[in-house]
């Protein structure tokens, strides 16, 4: 598996991502377990959030790793509700009791909200000299947010990145290249199956004879420092998912995909989901 280091630690390029898990009781034992498969696999870095099944994915994640806590690099976010002083505190305080762990590896701001950055910068920092936190980071935050934010203690961004969403191209991901800060592509498979029934990446696919989700894993995974974090419950999901770190696309496989989705020519504003 490829690693890159995040926060100071070396992870692999492809993680686990756990939206919408813990919504459904009915499901939970086939989330732990494809959670488990996934470390398994080498697919150790593990992204939750507090907004993820209003902490059932978080809880989900905690009876995953059981057991096996320093095998895992653990993501978590904080509602942006919740980034006050005391409102961070409070809730890292209950996902560090739902993933049933003593410290989240990286702690990240979901959204901008209402509260003054500089006081849930001081919030996260307060929770890493706490042992609370290891590092901290953002999420959906656009080039003049992370201008704004201006905290070389930020480990990451997470932002949306795929194929049918690379306005970042343009010039956040180049930005972030410059600081040598790594981006975490959530949603690198796209939403609703649009983007895995395309004909360029079918295409694509056909010629390396790989699924269309393994040819988006390497399209993402072509830029210098980006990490995947797709969900997958399905066990050959997880199989593929992992044997995509290892797919390399040449130069005819990027332009049939440019040619379906043109990169930037501009600015774009930031997506997300």
């Amino acid at each position: 598996m490829n690693s890159i280091e995040l926060a100071g630690v070396k992870v692999p390029r492809i993680g686990q991502g756990t939206w919408r898990m813990g919504e459904d009781a009915a499901q939970r034992r086939a989330e732990v377990a494809a959670l488990r498969l996934g470390i398994e696999l080498g697919l150790t870095l593990i992204d939750s959030a507090e907004m993820y099944g209003e902490g059932g994915a978080e809880v989900v994640v905690g009876e995953a790793i059981a057991g096996q806590r320093d095998s895992v690099f653990l993501v978590s976010k904080v509602y942006p509700h919740n980034a006050s002083r005391s409102g961070v505190a409070a809730a890292c305080e209950r996902s560090l009791q739902r993933l049933k762990t003593e410290v989240i590896d990286l702690y990240l701001l979901h959204w901008r909200g209402q509260y003054p950055l500089a006081e849930t910068v001081e919030a996260f920092e307060r929770l890493r000299e706490q042992g609370k936190i290891k590092r901290w980071g953002v999420s959906n935050f656009d080039l003049a947010d992370m201008q704004e934010l201006d905290a070389p203690t930020c480990a990451t961004n997470q932002v949306l990145y795929n194929p049918e969403a690379r306005g970042i191209e343009f010039d956040l991901l180049p930005w972030q290249q410059r600081q040598g800060m790594p981006l975490m592509a959530y949603c690198p498979l796209g939403q609703g199956g649009q983007l895995l029934r395309s004909p360029a990446l079918r295409e694509v696919a056909e010629r390396h004879a790989v699924t269309p989700a393994q040819v988006a894993l390497a399209w993402a995974l072509r830029v210098p420092g980006v990490i995947a974090i797709p969900k997958a419950v399905d066990p050959a999901h997880l199989h593929l998912n992992a044997e995509a770190a290892g797919l390399r696309l040449n130069a005819e496989d990027l332009a049939t995909i440019d040619a379906a989705y043109p990169p930037p020519a501009g600015k774009r504003h930031l997506q997300m989901v």
